[in-house]
């Protein structure tokens, strides 16, 4: 049965890095919703069309990974999923293909987060977005962490 593999955690928590693992792992699909916005548009983080950009992307990517899971093969969206609503979606929707979902959700706390996005920030990269220590506070506060009950495989 394929797995729909959902990456959760706020910029800088280590979701590419594991999604990179896990596909080599399971011989998976990974979407990277960065690795497709930079070439196409840029680090246009702060542009008012940024957000419809990603949403579009998102959009495309998920007809690649239905695809993906209706001929069988595992898929990772390492998209980040910040509300628990839109974890459900995506689990809901990998279920009606006959497919089951994992969140892997990765934890860290905000000096750590703050620590590697200094990191991140300080070697231009065309696979993931500057983003600064001032666009990231409210996305912390906002960030909705997984309950318990969401971080078990579901078919």
């Amino acid at each position: 049965m394929a797995t729909l593999h959902l990456m959760v955690g706020l910029p800088c928590s280590g979701k590419t890095t594991l999604a990179k693992q896990l596909e080599l792992e399971r011989d998976a699909l990974r979407l990277t919703t960065d690795e497709w916005h930079i070439p196409l548009f840029g680090q246009d983080a702060e542009d008012p069309l940024h957000d419809e950009r990603h949403a579009q992307i998102e959009a495309m990517l998920w007809g690649t990974a239905r695809r993906a899971l209706e001929l069988g093969l595992d898929v990772i969206l390492d998209f980040g999923f910040w509300a628990r609503e839109e974890r459900e979606d995506y689990r809901a929707r990998a279920k009606r293909l006959g497919a089951r979902s994992d969140v892997h959700f990765l934890d860290a706390s905000k000096d750590e987060l703050v620590q590697r996005l200094a990191k991140r920030n300080s070697q231009p990269s065309q696979s993931a977005f500057h983003i600064t220590e001032e666009q990231m506070t409210p996305w912390i506060a906002s960030f909705q962490r997984p309950t318990p009950d969401e971080l078990d495989p579901r078919d």
